[in-house]
């Protein structure tokens, strides 16, 4: 029995206004941006703009007023300990300059003294740091302590024998101050040039004014330091300086060359200081200095770097974009994508880098997460991620 011409005309024309009703109901497909949990590194790091800077620097003055004739130093100019750097004629004494004068070498051996007893203390605690770096040796071969306490023993003796070589840097300066003081007093009674004398050896690392003229008491003549000798210094906000301990990895880059240069945390100082940032906005700083474990040739004195310390770093750690990451009222959610539609589900996250975070629970290596979800993803509706 044929169908009559009418009915089949209006059945396929039936069929396809159904076609076009279910077409125009159905949800779009979204676009998406995705992402895989992955495992692998991950480092918790803080950081900013630091500079390099000669570890042991000293600032050599006018020790008194006078006209000091023109410096013939330039930077990168190596000087020696007790070279004469410049020349000043002293303004005559009168009475009360005169015992001025005596009482600054007063001073001056007083501070010669302080300085010889800061070199012994300094040594005392280079002798105990060592002690403790040995017995932790013999320790760690035994299996006593892990491989870290005595790591951190040995960065600790490092320090202190740094700290030998800057409290015998500054006896020299303080002998040297107590001959300039000398001096002084001799070359303000005589009415002869007075010599200026560096106190240590180096290369010269600024000159503020290189033409004679006349200066006050304390004024900087030149700038003395050793170039070769570096560490790094990075001012961190005091929230972020606080969770920083001696010894962490430091990260370096932007230094001008390939690569990532490495090293450790040595002091954190224990003051902050104020800094108005580049919006305006006072923040509290704090100074972190570190050394490189290894310093390339170009680096020198006040380089801009950029500065990175780890406070935590895992070697095998499943994470995906923190840009992934949602509220769901008092805990952390993503959107999963399964078969093609995005499915919310609960994560626990741990720690978190600047650009990934640590998923401890609710996701496997592989998943494929929907990254920066906008209101537009719910749980079940259908997206595609799109090519990268």
């Amino acid at each position: 029995m044929r169908m009559p011409r009418r009915t089949l005309i209006w059945g396929i024309a039936g069929g396809l206004a159904a076609l076009l009703v279910w077409r125009a109901l159905r949800p779009d497909v979204i676009e998406v941006d995705a992402a895989t949990a992955t495992r692998g590194p991950l480092a918790v790091t803080v950081g900013d703009q630091g500079e390099t800077r000669a570890r042991h620097r000293h600032v050599v003055t006018a020790p008194s007023a006078g006209r000091v004739e023109r410096i013939d130093l330039e930077v990168g100019d190596r000087v020696t300990s007790g070279m004469v750097v410049a020349r000043l004629a002293p303004v005559p004494l009168d009475a009360r300059t005169r015992e001025q004068a005596r009482a600054a070498l007063g001073a001056a051996r007083d501070l010669e003294r302080v300085a010889a007893a800061t070199v012994g203390e300094a040594r005392a605690a280079l002798d105990q740091a060592r002690a403790d770096r040995q017995r932790a040796e013999r320790l760690l071969s035994g299996g006593g302590i892990a491989p870290a306490e005595a790591e951190r023993l040995a960065l600790i003796e490092r320090g202190r024998a740094d700290q030998v070589t800057a409290a015998e840097a500054r006896q020299r300066a303080a002998a040297h101050d107590v001959e300039a003081a000398r001096s002084l007093l001799e070359s303000g009674e005589s009415g002869r040039m007075i010599p200026v004398i560096c106190p240590l050896g180096g290369v010269v690392l600024g000159v503020p004014e290189e033409s004679a003229r006349t200066v006050a008491p304390g004024e900087p003549l030149l700038e003395v330091g050793d170039p070769r000798d570096l560490e790094v210094v990075v001012d961190l906000l005091s929230a972020d300086a606080v969770l920083v301990t001696v010894g962490a990895p430091m990260r370096v880059t932007g230094w001008g060359g390939a690569g990532t240069l490495t090293g450790r945390v040595t002091r954190v100082d224990p003051a902050g200081f104020t800094k108005v940032s580049a919006l305006g906005v006072e923040e509290q700083r704090v100074n972190v200095i570190g050394t490189l474990d290894s310093m390339p040739v170009p680096l020198g004195h006040r380089f801009r770097v950029v500065v990175r310390v780890v406070l935590w770093s895992g070697d095998s750690v499943l994470a995906v974009p923190s840009s992934a990451l949602f509220r769901r009222g008092e805990q952390w959610a993503v959107y999963r994508i399964e078969n093609g539609r995005a499915r919310e589900r609960p994560v626990q996250v741990g720690h978190e880098s600047a650009t990934d975070s640590e998923v401890l629970e609710g996701l496997s290596p592989g998943d494929v997460v929907v990254r920066h979800p906008s209101d537009r993803i719910r749980e079940g509706v259908r997206v595609r991620a799109s090519p990268p």
